[in-house]
């Protein structure tokens, strides 16, 4: 390579660097492909969650007015809307009234199932298809015919209860045929998770059942579809701020087009924020690759830099050099990387098509890509500039010296500056554009934490073997002797092995602790059964019915009305600004109890309980979470509408619950004159001392036959239905965080790689002075062992307490450490690092002495 042919003193071209980059990369990519590798990975990764997400929140935006079925829904919980609310809905467009509440089906020979029921009026769908099997019109299929009314259900039902088409089953103090099997709703993914199968009814046949008491748990949703010439965003939000101006205190939950489905929404943002996270995780394991990779090229490339430094290149061009050529390498790393993010919505829709339950519509998205570009080029910037920056002071004799000893030095002010800003970038990037910056910056300051620990466990490690007593052991002494050696593997492998596997023990903590929390055993103390829609005047005699029925169990019985927070110390709720562990307490209805007796299961921590004779103004008592996270504290008024009307309560002390016995417990608790007069009903829970599952389709049955509007829920099945979705996000995090684990062992190869060269001379010395070929492996083997050992050991304990952190804090869940997930990591490690090691071990003793001496 010639550099006199290029201006090198003064009036250099720009593209000199890039010129130069270009030429020393015309040999190909030797020494750079795990570099490539770990940078197109994490930005695959943050691309591909990227990108699904998008598409995915495209389709819910284009797909808002169907899956909401209609331009505006307003909802209602336990009351309908009064004849002048309805005719004002009217009056701005087309109304579909739909009416949802769990219920109990029956078949002729006393078999149950829990169902979601749903309530129809003859003009839905209004947007959409409903798809059905057999199809039929709405007006032939829910319509009354020989003392019964038409249903169409989900396919489970008729398999949970060995039910066909034509089949009949009654629900409360109706006879429902089944005649057709509902194969998609339009609207499904705007009603949120159900508990059971559906069951679709009319009105009129819901009416006809006797569940809709004073006081029972129905949903009535009410849908206007505006004229198509008026229907823009514009006059969507002009009937909303219409309604709430007309009908101040109706108490609607409204939801427009653009927010379909605004838990869903949510879910997915946070969801999409934690794949993003383990994008980036992957992202910095790989950015120890990206720091290795450049070190060794660097070493490599000795000979070159002393001909630049020689021919009158200043080490200001060498460093502009070998910069541009890890931005180019990062470039190409990106690239691929992006191609693979983009496609993957494309390959979603093209594999799995119709099965796919969330409208996604696969598309390019410049903005995801864009930033998932920057991540890449960010990462590796902060990654490279240390061993870049290195290279500046080093004069030419040093270069050519570093052949045989390898002196550390710490880079010049300027490179650490400018490292420290882009890393500030970086961190600045990733916090301004998460989605909960809370749990953003938590994320950078464990990275940071754990890159640190990483160091100072390498560094220990090499002093405490600098520090063992010489022993007999040859293999053993030489083994040791690796561990701090100059130019040892030790911080490579750790740096580079820690962190992936920190990840990993932190997702398989997690996933065993989801599946214990929702698949595995109850508390003890959890109740067998919740007993909902308890009429007010049968409250008694239902628990009576209970003890009766299982005498071994204990009851709970505790009123329940439905409710939602609309202004706290005089500021309007949707102005509160709300932690995000407590903001969703404003996003819909919330259960409302009264009792003059603490609640099972809480704890006052601050103020006093009102008692059991208080008659003065109303009072609230709230959990200590939730107030903080809204910023309220004793005294403050918090209004909730109840049934149409603002009931204004001072809050008069704050509670600790204890969520995991799952019990009946509730945010609010009212003074009992709160709710006088107010029509609602009870709630209930059954804990048995002995559960078997005969004894459960007793008591189901029992209470099915002597109240047949009670709705009977299982907590086992409730959970298992909940464990379901746990295990599908389980299943994509798991997936998510493969990346990190599998970039983890792309570094741990390249720079086991990288140091090749010295294992070489290592082995030719050693064979020359009589070392055995088995002598050697086993000196090696051990080296890996227990390098390998002490990562490990460090990610299990880093993992399990990040893992404990998210489950505990985050989740608000019990934590167990999961001892043999953790074990299986670890020899998992120990056999990768080992591998690894040995293979390149063989490949270095396979080498010829006589060459490898000649060259030294």
């Amino acid at each position: 390579m010639t550099i006199a042919s290029e201006p090198v003193d003064g009036g250099r071209p720009a593209s000199l660097p890039l010129r130069y980059a270009l030429r020393e990369l015309r040999g190909g990519l030797r020494g750079f492909y795990v570099f490539i590798a770990c940078i197109a990975l994490g930005v695959m990764a943050i691309a591909g969650v990227g990108s699904v997400a998008a598409s995915l929140g495209e389709g819910l935006a284009r797909e808002g007015r169907t899956l909401l079925g209609g331009d505006a829904a307003f909802s209602l919980i336990q009351r309908e809307a009064k004849p002048d609310e309805v005719a004002f809905l009217r009056s701005r467009g087309k109304v579909s009234v739909a009416a949802t509440l769990r219920a109990m089906a029956r078949t002729s020979d006393g078999r149950l199932a829990l169902v979601e029921l749903k309530a129809v009026d003859g003009s839905y769908p209004t947007l959409g298809e409903l798809k059905l099997d057999p199809n039929m019109p709405m007006a032939d299929l829910l319509a009354e015919r020989d003392g019964a009314f038409g249903a169409a259900v989900d396919s489970t039902l008729l398999a949970r209860l060995d039910l066909k088409i034509g089949d009949r089953v009654t629900l409360g103090g109706a006879t429902f045929q089944i005649r057709s099997v509902v194969d998609a709703e339009p609207d499904r993914l705007a009603g949120g998770l159900g508990l059971g199968p559906r069951f679709l009814v009319s009105e009129a046949g819901l009416r006809a059942t006797g569940l809709l008491q004073p006081g029972s748990l129905v949903r009535w949703i009410y849908r206007v579809k505006l004229p198509d010439n008026a229907a823009d965003d514009r006059a969507v939000a002009k009937l909303t701020d219409d309604t709430r101006t007309a009908l101040p205190e109706a108490g609607w939950e409204i939801r427009t087009r653009a927010n379909a489905s605004p838990q869903l929404e949510r879910t997915i943002s946070r969801f999409t924020q934690f794949l993003t996270l383990v994008g980036l995780a992957a992202l910095l394991v790989g950015g120890v690759g990206v720091a290795n990779a450049v070190k060794s090229h660097i070493d490599r490339r000795r000979d070159v830099i002393a001909t630049f430094k020689a021919l009158g290149a200043n080490s200001r061009d060498v460093f502009a050099i070998y910069l541009t050529q890890v931005i180019v390498l990062a470039g190409i790393g990106s690239v691929i990387g992006l191609a693979a993010g983009a496609a993957l919505p494309f390959i979603i829709v093209g594999v799995f098509g119709e099965l796919l339950p969330l409208p996604v519509v696969p598309a390019l998205h410049p903005g995801e890509l864009a930033l998932s570009l920057l991540y890449g080029l960010l990462t590796a910037l902060a990654f490279g500039l240390w061993p870049l920056g290195r290279v500046h002071d080093v004069p030419v004799a040093a270069l050519f010296r570093e052949a045989v000893t390898s002196q550390w030095h710490r880079p010049r002010w300027r490179y650490l500056a400018l490292m420290a800003v882009v890393i500030a970038l970086l961190i600045a990037v990733v916090i301004g554009l998460a989605y909960d910056k809370r749990v953003a910056a938590v994320f950078v300051a464990s990275s940071i934490l754990v890159f640190a620990l990483l160091r100072g466990i390498a560094a220990a490690l090499m002093a405490l073997a600098r520090r063992l007593p010489r022993t007999r052991f040859t293999m053993l002494r030489l083994a040791i002797a690796n561990i701090y050696r100059p130019g040892a593997l030790t911080p490579s492998v750790v740096m580079s092995l820690g962190l992936g596997l920190a990840v990993l023990v932190t997702i398989t903590q997690i996933d065993g602790n989801l599946r214990r929390q929702f698949l595995a055993a109850l508390p003890d103390r959890a109740p067998s059964f919740y007993f909902i829609d308890i009429p007010s005047t049968e409250a008694d005699r239902f628990g009576t019915f209970l003890k009766a029925t299982a005498p071994q169990s204990t009851v709970e019985d505790v009123p329940m009305l439905r409710g939602r927070i609309v202004a706290a110390r005089g500021v309007k709720a949707d102005d509160l600004k709300a932690s995000a562990d407590a903001e969703w307490v404003l996003q819909s209805d919330r259960g409302l109890t009264y009792t003059g007796e603490i609640p099972k299961g809480s704890k006052i921590v601050e103020g006093k309980w009102w008692g059991p004779g208080y008659i003065g103004p109303p009072l609230v008592s709230m959990e200590k979470k939730i107030a903080d996270g809204l910023g309220l504290k004793i005294g403050d008024e918090i209004v909730v509408n109840v049934l149409g009307r603002d009931i204004s309560a001072t809050i008069g002390n704050l509670r600790t619950i204890d969520w995991q016995g799952l019990g009946i417990n509730f945010v609010l608790v009212f003074s009992p004159n709160a709710f006088r007069g107010a029509p609602h009903t009870h709630i209930a829970t059954l804990t048995e001392t002995h559960p078997d599952p005969g004894g459960d389709a007793r008591i189901v049955k029992s209470v099915a036959d002597a109240f047949p509007m009670v709705t009977s829920v299982r907590v086992r099945e409730a959970l298992e239905t909940i464990g379901t979705v746990v295990t599908n996000l389980v299943l994509a995090i798991r997936g998510a965080s493969a990346v990190t684990l599998i970039s983890a062992i792309l570094v741990l190869g390249g720079a086991l790689a990288a140091g090749h060269r010295h294992r070489v001379y290592d082995a030719v010395i050693l064979k020359t002075l009589g070392a055995t070929r088995a002598r050697l492996l086993g000196a090696y083997a051990l080296e890996y062992l227990m390098i390998g050992f002490a990562t490990a050991v460090f990610g299990v304990i880093a993992g399990s307490i990040a893992a404990w952190l998210i489950v505990t804090r985050l989740m608000t869940l019990s934590f167990i450490w999961q001892a043999g997930s953790a074990a299986a990591v670890v020899a998992a490690a120990l056999l990768v690092t080992v591998g690894l090691g040995l293979a390149g071990t063989l490949l270095a003793l396979n080498q010829k002495p006589a060459s490898v001496l000649r060259n030294l």
